[in-house]
């Protein structure tokens, strides 16, 4: 038993998952400030691009995904599976002439947007419905074939007159769902599951200059797949089972990533994503709208996006229906929205362990929040530096390669030995002096420093804006009073 359609059951907790899957689908579909003209908006599609073949042999760019997790079936069980991609579509735009034919511009003018050339992305589903038994062995197969087409879309005016059209063409592809599973040794009954998909259309470039648009056409854009049992369970690959540790390291995932997802507290569904997320990823109940922007904060780019210009705006909403709905949730978010994005609590958990801190408290420290646990109001605050006078950053040191290390020492930056990023390699070889010397809650060191020749130093120093090493990213130079 083999289809394309989900039983109702299956249907509604896939329902719930894709308000997550939704912004993976469209995780940087268009970035601030929304207008087609922005530098940033000219390379697109960057999460889950699976190319054809002849362009990712050529171009480094993958045209699969492959997905391995675990899970507990029940007899019987049925497995689901549903790919979600993009397919792009050019969108041309034609303004109409007296004669009633069209002529193909880069701009049409219209009293509230202006409308340019554009490469949208149309939403595609492919569902497969089968059973654990099917898929023992080499499992299942599924081609699917999305076929090219054109349409077109008049435009009108404030009076109703057609001024224009919009010519959208999309390109064919192809491509191909594989599940298969086999069970796996241990003290229960568990199989992996493994789920490809891949771009099999035949498509090449016409030549050497064939650029990365021309592919994408023809290419499954922020491709994910969401991945269902009808009796059973799978189990977590970020916090599995102390048993099950060994079989989920040798797993394979390239280029997406499994989490479980659906409602917490359930362990059905899968969510194989290209973005690395955690378990039963969810939408703040703060964010107003999807703003499609690629991780940006929402309360600063809500912002940001108010504040354009009525010419800005005008180019947004005629870029994309999309982003057109951004300017509008931004020009029309109230005050007590907007001020909701400014941060929220998750989660609040009451301390257990006896603690001096605990014992020094009095009833009147103490205060009730509504419907929850007891907070703890400590003498000063933990962010506080008087808060632990066992430390203290000005004055403490500590031991690097033998020699004695603090506030006022030289040191060379050796970045690289532990993980970093391109900012501190751009210091590698470089000297600094010691600021401070830090504790964190860990038990890790940190040296506060300020690179020397950095004309901006002083004014970094007044304001308290250091850069951060660990003890093993440095070697000792000599001190300042020495030099």
């Amino acid at each position: 038993m083999t289809t394309s359609e989900l039983t109702p059951e299956l249907e509604a907790r896939f329902a719930v998952a894709r308000q997550v899957a939704d912004a993976v689908l469209f995780e940087g579909y268009v970035l601030y400030p929304y207008r087609a003209s922005a530098a940033k908006n000219r390379l697109r599609w960057q999460f889950g691009v699976l190319v054809p073949p002849a362009w990712g042999a050529e171009h480094d760019e993958h045209e699969f995904q492959h997905t391995e997790c675990l899970m507990e079936p029940r007899a019987g069980a049925t497995v689901a599976a549903e790919l979600r991609f993009l397919h792009a579509q050019r969108r041309t735009v034609q303004q109409a002439r007296e004669d009633g034919t069209f002529e193909t511009v880069d701009e049409l003018h219209l009293p509230d947007r202006v409308i340019v050339p554009w490469d949208e992305g149309a939403e595609e589903r492919v569902t497969v419905l089968t059973t654990v038994t099917e898929l023992s062995g080499d499992g299942i197969a599924v081609p699917f074939t999305r076929a090219a087409r054109e349409e077109t879309e008049p435009v009108l005016d404030a009076d109703g007159r057609q001024v224009g059209r919009l010519v959208r063409r999309r390109e064919e592809i192809n491509g191909v769902v594989r599940l298969s599973a086999g069970e796996i040794g241990g003290p229960y009954r568990t199989m992996r599951l493994t789920a490809v998909v891949e771009n099999t259309s035949t498509w090449a470039p016409d030549g050497p200059g064939a650029d990365r648009d021309a592919a994408l056409a023809h290419s499954l854009v922020a491709s994910h797949l969401m991945l269902g049992l009808g009796a059973g369970s799978f189990l977590s690959m970020t916090d599995p089972p102390e048993w099950a540790k060994g079989a989920v390291a040798s797993c394979r995932n390239l280029h997406t990533w499994p989490v479980l997802a659906g409602e917490p507290g359930r362990a059905d569904l899968v969510l194989s994503s290209p973005i690395i997320l955690e378990d039963h990823p969810a939408i703040a109940p703060e964010s107003p709208g999807a703003l499609y922007d690629s991780l940006e904060i929402d309360e600063i780019l809500a912002l940001r996006t108010a504040a354009l210009t009525d010419q800005e705006k005008r180019e947004a909403r005629g870029t994309d229906d999309r982003a057109a709905a951004v300017i509008d949730l931004a020009d029309s978010m109230p005050p007590e929205v907007l001020e909701r994005l400014h941060g929220a609590v998750r989660a609040l958990r009451e301390v257990t362990e006896p603690g001096a801190t605990a014992s020094r408290t009095s009833p009147e420290d103490i205060a009730e929040l509504p419907d929850g646990p007891a907070v703890v109001r400590p003498d000063t605050p933990w962010w506080d530096p008087a808060a632990d006078a066992s430390v203290d950053p000005l004055r403490d040191r500590i031991l690097v390669d033998g020699q004695s290390v603090g506030a006022g020492s030289r040191v060379l930056l050796q970045p690289g030995l532990r993980r970093t990023d391109a900012q501190d390699l751009f210091l590698h070889g470089r000297s600094a002096q010691v600021e401070a010397v830090l504790h964190d809650v860990d038990g890790g060191v940190h040296l506060a420093v300020t690179v020397e020749g950095d004309p901006g130093a002083d004014i970094l120093r007044e304001q308290g804006r250091f850069l951060y090493f660990q003890p093993d990213e440095v070697a000792p130079l000599t001190s300042l009073e020495d030099a």
